[in-house]
Parts: structure tokens; C-alpha cells; sequence
């Protein structure tokens, strides 16, 4: 906007008798953290009362409402670590919404104006809490779930929007023609009549037209590679990159349309071997692949129903030498994994619900939702490690498959223990990994006694390691009583003493449980000596930096080269 039209925007707002909810008026205070959860509020505030913009405005009294001048400037403004108000506040805000800001040279005073666009289908967090206004006061968004709700069922749907420059020709002839194929496999009592459907009747049936007109969901899953361009500025491309075990680049690919033919071209790209080192046993197979292409197929079908488009991503798949990575931009609508693991209806919400439904018709995704166990449950028949989906960062949702065995005894266990549940089975895998489970987790794995250690250090329980041959590992992780390494030092110290703590750590570092880290252990060596000490049976001889222990009664005269 050019300046005077600026100005005329902030006499229209000075204008209203009151602040309305999706503009705020501000003399000359300024709290950067304050400016960020604004920015949220009028965000939210602005997609409620169908706005396309709200407003921050620096310099304006909100009770005259006369403009009183301000010294604000946000381009000189820093935050603490001296970094930039504005790039610190971008960074803040998820979704990454636009806003601008303007400094005025309005006729009454010096006017700061920030404007932010609507919230669209995603209330917006700053530093990971939504804002909403309420009347004149700012407040969290969770605090009202009726406007929450209406935020979140405003979006549009991406997918349903007709793609104006395209027409059926920019429609792949060969993938329109695997796509009849796949309806009457989806659509058995209809498998008869499809083939006599003209292309455009055949199109609007599967629900990738609208009245013979071409969506955004036909370019995406039947378009021509170039027709790509026509959605833009979204991307339609699935990238393949091939690491080496060091994350080294390898190789790479990238697919555009027609995603319907181009997921087989991308498994393809994937170097699925044949393990032959697997665990012994009558009942486990001797030789079987790295991946089950159901799995990988699923995931990449996933990434593609659920990308959010509007963010202009594309979905990767990172073939490294033990594992595939899929990624896709979009938050991860369900909220957990956990909670659809545990839900046997179908999602609530699609992010696109055209293009779901148009996979559905394609024979492409499971209209039930019960993708996701279904790849959990076939890791499960094949002994392999479950599907990792890594939900930490905002706007992403990755899924790393394993392809190979970690732990040859936890296999075991997963053979010998058939009556184990899904979600039991969910939780030991977070212990077979490494990953700290919840409270709450804990409680279920205690409970059906599966795993022992001290909380977060788990590992299988000792029953469990009977059945399934691993007494020695159980031992190993386990450690042994308290007082078996207090006799260890004593010992030492009695026979060998005085000694120092570097002796003492050469004593006891292999027989602590193997579970423990490197530091765990050096803690856990020098809580045994403050105990040691505090009960006044060793000394220390050396001093401070220069420990020398030796049993209290049998000190002897150091010299000035011992102690030091």
C-alpha cells in the first residue's frame, strides 16, 4: 500500500467508537514478548470476524483515539541476545502468517502499524500458545474452545478448488487409465460399467472433477509432469535423496505428477535388501527384506494426503543404509500417534478432504483411518522395530521406518509373548530404543511386569528374560546390589590403598549396568564414595583436586609427590 492509503487505514480504524477484536490502538508502550502474543490474538481475532487483515497500531490513543506520536521504531528494536524484533518475532510465529510493518508519517504524529494476515484453518501460536482478543483484552485461545473450533473448520479446502488454467489435457492419459483400473478394484460392483464411462464421466465419479472441471486433487494425482506449474505457487514434488551412513548425499531424484504412478517410481528408488543375519529360532523366517513395501507405500500415500499445500513444501524420502525417512509440511492433525492408536473411528478432520476422499475412490488410502495400525501391526509381525514418527518441530510431520533388527532378544520377546497388545508392544519398543516413555506409560509396563530399572534406565524384566534367553543381558542391566561395589572399594582401598579415584573407576566401570551412560556411572562411582566417606571408613589422604583414599586407622605419611 502506498503511504497515504496507509494513513487513510488508520484514520478508518481511529474511526470505529471502539477497539473492535481484530485491531488494537497503542500509545508508545512496547513489550516485544507483548507484540508477539498481539500478533497471535489479531491473527485469530481477524479469521473469526472474517477479516483478511488485523492490526497493531504504535502511536494511536485507545480512548480519544487521537494519534499522540510514538519514538517505537521496530527495525532498530532488538530482543534479548541482541537479535532483530522482527526476525525474532517471525520466528515465534507458527504458522508462518504474513504481516508487514510501516512506519507513518501520519499529519497529527509518527504511527507504527503492524497488519497481519487472517489465521486460515490453523489458529496461530506465537512461541507455541494461540492468542485470541476478547473484547479489549488479549487472552488464550484454549480458554475458549467454541472460537478455537470455528478457527480450526475455517479453512477452505485446497484440494476441492478448481485449477483455472488446466483442462483434461493436462490430465496423464496413462495414469487416468491405472486410475479406472484401481476404482473397480476399490469399487467392485461398479467394475463393469466403469469402462463405458467417457473420461469426464469417469473423472467426476471418482470425485477428481467438479462438473467436468479440473481440480487442484486431479493435478496432484493424474496431471501431466508439466501441468505442476498450474497449482503453483504450491509444489507438487516428491523428492528421493539416497544418504550414505555419514548423512553424505549419494544420489536424488524428484517426482512431480502424477503421484499415482509415481509412488511405484519412487519405491523403486529404495535398495530394499535381503537380511539374512537374523536371530536363530525355529519360528522366526531366516531371510527376509529390509521394508515391507505396504508400509513405505502407505506412509509416502500419507504424506501426500495430508501435505499441507498452501506452505509450498515438498515431501522428501531419505534413503539412508538402515532406514527410510518420509516428511511432509502440515501439522500432524490427530495430535499423537498414541491417540490414533488408540481411536477406532475414523479421523475427525482431513486437512484435505477432496484429495482423501479422491485416494480413497484410487484404491491410494483406508477412507478409516486404520493406516497407520496397520503399519504398526505388520512391524510387529515381521519382529521389526516400530514406525517412528517425530512430531517436534511445528509444520512437520516425519516417519522413519527401520530396516533393520536392534536388539536380537527383544525379538524374542516379541515371538514368545503373542498375547501382548498393540499399544503394550508400542511402549516396549520405546524401551528397545531408548526412549523415555511417560508416567503413565511406566505404570502399564510395571504393571504387566515387563520391564524393571530405575526410572528413566529400563529394561526387559527378569521373567520376561528367562523366557526368552536373556538372564545375562538382565544381569548386565540390572547391576548388582548396592553393597557388592562398596565391598568392591574397600577392598581396593584395604589391600591397595591409598588409591586414587582413577583406580577406583578402572574397578568398577565395566560392572556397573551396561544401560548407564558413561557419566551415569562416574555419578553413581562418586555417590558410593560419599557414602563411604560420610560413614567414616575411608579418608581422604590427598586433597581436593588429588583424592587419595585410604581406610580410616590405617593412614600413612604421604609425601608432598603423593598428594600432588
Amino acid at each position: 500500500m502506498k503511504p497515504k492509503d496507509l494513513v487513510a487505514l488508520v484514520d478508518r480504524l481511529r474511526s470505529y467508537p471502539t477497539e473492535m477484536e481484530w485491531f488494537e490502538l497503542k500509545v508508545n508502550r512496547y513489550v516485544p514478548q507483548e507484540i508477539g502474543q498481539y500478533l497471535s490474538a489479531l491473527a485469530n481475532s481477524a479469521c473469526l470476524a472474517r477479516r483478511p487483515q488485523g492490526y497493531l497500531v504504535f502511536g494511536v490513543d485507545d480512548n480519544t483515539h487521537a494519534v499522540v506520536g510514538t519514538t517505537f521504531n521496530p527495525y532498530s528494536c532488538k530482543v534479548k541476545g541482541n537479535q532483530d524484533l522482527l526476525i525474532w518475532l517471525t520466528s515465534g510465529l507458527e504458522p508462518k502468517v504474513g504481516f508487514d510493518t510501516n512506519i507513518l508519517d501520519h499529519p497529527d504524529g509518527r504511527v507504527v502499524l503492524f497488519r497481519i494476515d487472517a489465521a486460515h484453518g490453523e489458529p496461530v501460536c506465537f512461541q507455541g500458545t494461540a492468542y485470541i482478543r476478547e473484547g479489549g483484552s488479549k487472552t488464550e485461545l484454549k480458554k475458549d474452545a467454541t472460537k478455537a473450533r470455528a478457527i480450526w473448520t475455517s479453512r477452505t479446502d485446497w484440494s476441492a478448488d478448481i485449477c483455472e488454467d488446466a483442462t483434461m489435457n493436462d490430465l496423464d492419459p496413462e495414469a487416468i487409465l491405472a486410475a479406472r483400473t484401481q476404482f473397480k478394484i476399490k469399487h467392485q460392483r461398479q467394475a463393469d460399467q466403469v469402462d463405458s464411462w467417457k473420461d469426464s464421466t469417469f473423472l467426476n465419479k471418482a470425485k477428481l472433477t467438479t462438473h467436468g472441471r479440473v481440480t487442484n486433487s486431479a493435478i496432484l494425482l493424474l496431471g501431466k509432469p508439466e501441468s505442476a506449474v498450474l497449482i503453483s505457487p504450491s509444489v507438487a514434488q516428491v523428492s528421493w535423496l539416497l544418504k550414505d551412513e555419514h548423512d553424505g548425499d549419494l544420489d536424488y531424484e524428484h517426482f512431480g505428477p502424477p503421484f499415482l504412478l509415481q509412488v511405484d517410481r519412487v519405491l523403486k528408488k529404495i535398495r530394499n535388501l535381503l537380511l539374512r543375519t537374523l536371530p536363530s529360532g525355529t519360528l522366526f523366517p531366516q531371510e527376509i527384506y529390509q521394508y515391507e513395501p505396504w508400509v513405505i507405500r502407505e506412509a509416502l500415500h500419507n504424506c501426500i494426503a495430508h501435505q499441507d499445500y498452501g506452505l509450498s513444501g515438498r515431501i522428501n524420502l531419505v534413503e539412508r543404509p538402515s532406514a527410510v525417512l518420509l516428511t511432509n509440511v502440515g501439522s500432524f492433525l490427530p495430535g499423537t500417534v498414541e491417540n490414533v492408536i488408540h481411536q477406532d473411528a475414523p479421523p475427525e478432520r482431513y486437512r484435505n478432504p477432496f484429495l482423501a476422499q479422491a485416494m480413497v475412490n484410487l484404491n491410494m488410502i483406508d477412507t478409516q483411518g486404520g493406516g497407520i495400525k496397520r503399519m504398526f501391526r505388520l512391524q510387529v509381525q515381521r519382529f521389526f522395530p516400530l514406525p517412528d514418527y517425530d512430531l517436534s518441530k511445528p509444520q512437520r510431520v516425519a516417519v522413519s521406518i527401520r530396516g533393520e533388527i536392534l536388539d536380537e532378544q527383544y525379538t524374542r520377546l516379541l515371538m514368545a509373548r503373542t498375547d501382548l497388545d498393540l499399544w503394550q508392544v508400542v511402549r516396549l519398543d520405546k524401551v528397545q530404543k531408548g526412549i523415555k516413555v511417560t508416567p503413565e506409560e511406566l505404570r502399564h509396563l510395571r504393571s504387566a511386569g515387563l520391564v524393571e530399572g530405575r526410572y528413566p534406565r529400563l529394561f526387559i524384566a527378569g521373567h520376561v528374560a528367562r523366557l526368552t534367553g536373556q538372564q545375562a543381558r538382565h544381569i548386565r542391566y540390572r547391576g548388582f546390589d548396592k553393597q557388592y561395589y562398596l565391598d568392591l572399594i574397600l577392598a581396593l582401598i584395604k589391600e591397595h590403598g591409598p588409591v586414587n579415584r582413577t583406580k577406583i573407576d578402572e574397578l568398577l566401570l565395566d560392572k556397573l549396568p551396561e544401560i548407564m551412560s558413561e557419566k551415569q556411572k562416574k555419578d553413581k562411582i562418586h555417590n558410593l564414595m560419599s557414602e563411604l566417606s560420610r560413614k567414616t571408613l575411608i579418608i581422604n589422604q590427598g586433597n581436593k583436586r588429588v583424592p587419595l583414599w585410604q581406610i580410616i586407622g590405617e593412614q600413612t605419611s604421604l609425601t608432598k609427590e603423593d598428594k600432588d
